[in-house]
């Protein structure tokens, strides 16, 4: 007998077969059994999960709110939404991200203005695509017996390590303060909160750098809190999502669902403050109510609901660089960022409906 298409080909997406391109075939008068029709329903369903394996490997450094961002990401699985499996990884430092991203081993990267300049000075093709903290959110905390910033002249100050965006932070809020870092003081490497905070109890340093809910901490220790670096709104961008010009040639979709997740998680943390402060708290090991409410207030303030990239945040990086680096001297702040992913998503009216304007 000869075959017959199926009854509704002209109007069934199913009778022209979409997976092979071949028109569907099948016996005059044939109705389809219930063992034809859950054998169509697993073939759409593998596909379809097969479409939703795209992947996409993602890196922060640094136990911060700055990344916060990428803890909502994980943890309300805001990529997996969108049919992506990421694979968010922490490590335990910016150059150590840095390249990892260069070596093809991560898409992007949560991290900060230090290590996109340092690498694009050097010949990488390493882009911002979105901005997360447009300026320094820690401040100066000092011991208790220092009452002013003049005080901190001829003090010795610590920093995480030597040319991290911390010691930027520092040294910059210095200056805006009239205090020449180089000169009025010595700024020293003593490693993380923990490292400060003990040297700072030992009289080996007098002052340091560091962000909420950490402050509320020193503070318990008998430090002072001298100084909100923020105040001062040093434009800089302490925290970004850094991806490579190729990455985005040969991925863009997936960049821009990236780029989507973020804008959605920076929403939920400025306009959920008792769920940011669960994502603080988990990730931070921090159970300080005071501590956690005064994070929240400093990074919720800062994060942009329209998080353009800037060049404004790489010039004041590259204008400190430029007295030793001629390349900085030279280098165009706007060829270091890409504004067009978030330009696409706030003209798609994404970001107006979300934050319902």
């Amino acid at each position: 007998m000869a075959p017959w298409r199926l009854p509704w080909r002209d109007s069934h997406p199913l009778a022209n077969d979409s997976f092979s391109g071949r028109a569907v075939w099948c016996p005059r008068n044939y109705v389809p059994g219930i063992n034809t029709i859950l054998a169509l329903a697993t073939i759409l369903c593998s596909r379809s999960s097969g479409f939703a394996q795209e992947k996409l490997r993602l890196a922060w450094a640094g136990a911060s709110p700055t990344n916060s961002p990428v803890w909502v990401i994980q943890e309300k699985k805001l990529l997996q939404k969108q049919g992506v499996e990421p694979e968010i990884i922490a490590i335990s430092n910016s150059p150590t991200v840095l390249q990892a991203l260069l070596a093809g081993e991560i898409d992007a990267a949560s991290i900060s203005v230090t290590t996109l300049t340092s690498s694009r000075l050097a010949g990488a093709d390493t882009v911002m695509v979105l901005g997360v903290v447009p300026t320094f959110v820690d401040h100066i905390v000092s011991a208790g017996n220092i009452t002013s910033v003049e005080q901190l002249k001829g003090k010795t100050g610590a920093v995480n390590r030597l040319g991290t965006t911390s010691d930027m932070g520092l040294r910059l809020a210095l200056r805006r303060l009239g205090i020449d870092p180089e000169r009025d003081t010595k700024i020293v490497p003593v490693g993380g909160t923990t490292e400060r905070f003990a040297a700072l109890s030992k009289g080996l340093v007098h002052f340091t750098i560091i962000a909420e809910p950490f402050v509320r901490e020193a503070e318990k220790l008998g430090f002072r809190d001298l100084v909100s670096i923020g105040s001062l709104k040093i434009p800089f961008w302490w925290n970004g999502i850094l991806t490579r010009e190729s990455i985005i040639k040969s991925k863009r979709p997936l960049i821009m669902k990236l780029v989507r997740a973020m804008v959605e998680a920076i929403h939920f943390l400025k306009t959920d403050k008792e769920g940011a402060k669960a994502i603080f708290r988990k990730n931070l090991g921090i159970s300080d109510p005071e501590g956690l409410e005064r994070a929240h207030r400093d990074y919720s303030s800062v994060f942009p609901e329209v998080p353009y990239p800037t060049p404004e945040g790489v010039k004041t990086m590259l204008d400190d660089l430029a007295p030793r680096n001629p390349k900085a001297a030279a280098a165009d702040p706007k060829a270091f960022v890409d504004q067009s992913l978030v330009r696409e998503l706030e003209a798609s009216g994404f970001i107006k409906q979300l934050y319902q304007r």
